[in-house]
């Protein structure tokens, strides 16, 4: 299985417009990052987890010419809000997409793109809409996408949950702030961690800051940990630095092999 992080940002990216910060002002590529996607593939499948508003420059910087089904986290505007973009890949062919989605925001998804989902969705002729067939799933649940068997997890997230899951040897935790301790049997002992890291030092409400995220990490026993959805107070060689040798910074664009 190959995972590439399509985005590494979290929800403002870096550089964050009118910051003039080290991180936002430097010359280090890996210090660019979009928001938060990631692409899994095997056997010629194609997953794709979110659809952030960078989507499209992230898909063709990947050089994506297909896909076969998409992941949804949660409904945050930085994890949805390049929804659009999969209509290159739905017009083309002249095929549908599947999107699976928490079953708590279907209806969120139905409203917020109702040129999409809603009672008198459709095109003009000589338009397109994403040709999109939603698909819900609960807490707990085994979703089937793409091929990939998904354990889904939900993980708290402030007033929120996002959804992280466990493909084979892949866990991925994205958005969240505590891991449920009826889920850790179900994460332990993966070959690799994704996890989100906002910052060293100062506890977020809603995230893990990247001391809570290693300790997550060494609670799993994850054999290697990435670090994503990262903000611009964390400069990627000084964080490669200070992160213990199983834990690693993502940067976009990076491919692993699991």
């Amino acid at each position: 299985m190959r995972l590439t992080f399509l985005g590494t940002g979290t929800s403002f990216g870096v550089p964050v417009p009118g910051c003039g910060c080290d991180v936002c002002t430097s010359d280090d590529p890996r210090n660019r990052r979009t928001r938060h996607g990631l692409l899994l593939e095997e056997g010629g499948r194609r997953l794709l987890v979110d659809t952030p508003p960078e989507l499209r420059l992230q898909l063709v910087a990947a050089h994506v010419d297909r896909l076969d089904a998409v992941f949804i986290t949660h409904s945050h505007a930085d994890h949805v809000h390049g929804i659009d973009d999969l209509r290159a890949f739905t017009t083309r062919v002249d095929r549908r997409l599947p999107v699976s989605v928490p079953a708590e925001y279907a209806d969120d998804r139905r409203a917020r793109f109702s040129y999409i989902w809603g009672p008198d969705a459709r095109s003009e002729p000589g338009s397109s809409v994403p040709g999109l067939d939603l698909i819900t799933f609960e807490d707990r649940d085994r979703v089937r996408a793409a091929g990939f068997d998904l354990d889904v997890v939900a993980f708290p997230h402030g007033w929120f949950r996002s959804y992280g899951f466990r493909v084979g040897d892949l866990a991925v935790i994205v958005d969240a702030k505590r891991v449920p301790d009826d889920a850790v049997p179900l994460l332990r002992g993966v070959e690799v961690l994704v996890i989100n890291a906002l910052w060293f030092g100062d506890p977020h409400p809603t995230h893990f800051n990247v001391e809570e995220a290693v300790a997550v990490a060494e609670m799993l026993e994850a054999r290697t940990t990435y670090l994503t959805h990262l903000t611009h107070r964390l400069d990627h060689a000084e964080l490669e630095d200070r992160l213990p040798p199983s834990v690693r910074p993502a940067v976009d664009g990076l491919t692993i092999e699991i």
